[in-house]
Parts: C-alpha cells; sequence; structure tokens
C-alpha cells in the first residue's frame, strides 16, 4: 500500500481543481462557437484514449474491463456524458460564476440521496445541512426577484446528474476496483458521446482546434492529478478542497469573459459550501 501524506494529496488536489476550472473555461469558449454535442464527444475520445492507456500500462485492459456489474458500469458512463454535456450547456447560458456556484450544492445531493440509493443513515444534523445548502440555492436564483431565469435549473439538473453518478461509483466500488469503474467511464462514455455528438459535427477554425487540444489535454491532467490525489491521500482528507474549484471557476469567468458576481450569488455560494463542507465533516466522523 502507498505511503500515506495528506499534506502532497492537498496540493494534487487543489492542483486538479485549478486545472479542472481551465477545462471548463476552455469548454465555455469552444461550446460558445460549436454544437455543445462534438465539443464533448472530441474531448471524450481523447478521455477514452488516456483511459485505455492508463489500464494497459496497470492492471491490463482484460483485468480493467473485468466487472460484475456491466450494465450499471455502462449507465454510469452515460449518466457522466449526459452530465458533462448539461454543464457545459449550463456554461454557455449561465456563464461559470454562477453555474458552478449552483453546482456546488452537488454534495449535499448525494448526502440526501445516499439513504435510499445506497442504505446509508444520514442524521438529522446533515439533513439540516442539506435543507440549509437548498437554502443557498434559493438565494442564489431569486424566484421572488423578478430575475429567475429558467437556465438557472440547468446546473441543477446536473448536479443531480453528477450526485446520481458519484453514488452508483460508490455502489460499483464495493464490487469492482477503482481502475475498473474508471475504464469504464471513459469507454462507454466515448461510445455514448459519439452515437449523440457524431450528428452535429461541425468544420472547426485552426485556431479552435489548438483549443480542443488543450481542452483534450486538461481533461487528461485533471483525471491525472485526481488518480494521484486518491493514491496518496485519503479521500475525507483532500475532499473539502474540491471545493477550490468554485472560485477558480468563478475568477476565470469574471476576468477572462466579463462575466459579474451578484451578492446573491456570492451568500448563496457561500452558505451552499459551508453546508457541503458540514456534511462531508459528520460524514467522516460518522465512519469513524
Amino acid at each position: 500500500m502507498a505511503q500515506q501524506d495528506t499534506r502532497l494529496g492537498i496540493l494534487l488536489m487543489v492542483a486538479t481543481t485549478f486545472v479542472f476550472a481551465m477545462q471548463d473555461g476552455i469548454s465555455r469558449h469552444l461550446a460558445s462557437e460549436y454544437n455543445v454535442l462534438m465539443v464533448v464527444m472530441i474531448r471524450y475520445w481523447f478521455f477514452a484514449a488516456f483511459v485505455i492507456a492508463v489500464a494497459a500500462c496497470k492492471a491490463g485492459l482484460r483485468a480493467a474491463a473485468a466487472t460484475r456489474l456491466p450494465w450499471l458500469q455502462a449507465f454510469r458512463g452515460v449518466l457522466l456524458v449526459l452530465e458533462i454535456n448539461v454543464m457545459v450547456l449550463s456554461f454557455v447560458y449561465l456563464g461559470l460564476v454562477e453555474s458552478h456556484a449552483i453546482f456546488a450544492v452537488y454534495p449535499l445531493l448525494v448526502a440526501a440521496l445516499s439513504g435510499p440509493v445506497l442504505g446509508e443513515f444520514v442524521g438529522w444534523r446533515r439533513w439540516v445541512a442539506i435543507a440549509l445548502g437548498f437554502v443557498g440555492v434559493i438565494i442564489i436564483l431569486q424566484p421572488d426577484d423578478g430575475v429567475f431565469s429558467p437556465y438557472a435549473v440547468i446546473p441543477l439538473i446536473a448536479a443531480l446528474m453528477f450526485a446520481l453518478y458519484g453514488l452508483l461509483t460508490r455502489y460499483v466500488g464495493r464490487v469492482d476496483s477503482a481502475a475498473t469503474s474508471f475504464f469504464w467511464t471513459g469507454t462507454t462514455g466515448a461510445v455514448a458521446a459519439t452515437a449523440i455528438g457524431i450528428w452535429f459535427w461541425e468544420p472547426m477554425t485552426a485556431p479552435d482546434w489548438v483549443w480542443m487540444g488543450a481542452l483534450c489535454i486538461t481533461g487528461a491532467t485533471g483525471h491525472f492529478l485526481l488518480i494521484k490525489t486518491y493514491e496518496v491521500a485519503e479521500a475525507s482528507a483532500v475532499q473539502p478542497f474540491a471545493y477550490l474549484q468554485l472560485p477558480f471557476a468563478a475568477a476565470l469567468g469574471l476576468l477572462v469573459f466579463g462575466e459579474t458576481l451578484r451578492s446573491n450569488v456570492v451568500i448563496g455560494a457561500g452558505i451552499i459550501v459551508a453546508a457541503g463542507l458540514f456534511t462531508l465533516w459528520r460524514a467522516r466522523v460518522a465512519r469513524s
């Protein structure tokens, strides 16, 4: 077993969130110029190649593909593709700031759904935190202020899909290795992304092919850093730092895309993140 190094794990998680934020910024640029489905499809081609290369170097393709839950693993892969499409669409309509502010609710959705999906017990303290988190969402959406946009529902749908994906990943993790789940995520996801996106192919300019290359590289780099993070540190120790993707993406939205930062978004996001961190802490206490 690899030696645990929490400090290195935290640094790797910070680097991971930064790279993923850059990936989101590139996705926002490309999806504003080309069809979202095509952008995600090309991104997944590279991701699948990366997954297959990792599997071949570590356990071998046959060992990585071996699963006792093939249909559920395939469903996970398809679900993640759909979630990414929905989230990138949210970047186009809402921007990075508000999309990530609302999407930050997904750990609370994981906690809320862990009971019916995984049969886990969720205590009253975490239920209070979940309720407060959704108060934060309502503050961001401002439904009574006359400025509510139906587009604001898009990142909420993405958060729900990603929460379900995370719960199913934990479920299949009871019988399959992380390497197997990673392999199925990339390969079945690439098949699903191609089946959907190939019908929306558009010619791209040379500069945007460079951006597409950067998107693929940041995607592979982010996943590589994430794998290394969980190799050197416990998930419970580094998971709170995953919230740094929110300020990184927000800074990118403000500085590069000229987005605005409304006070209700800051307040709502703060409540959501605080509630999410509390649920992570309570889950760690419950496990120990």
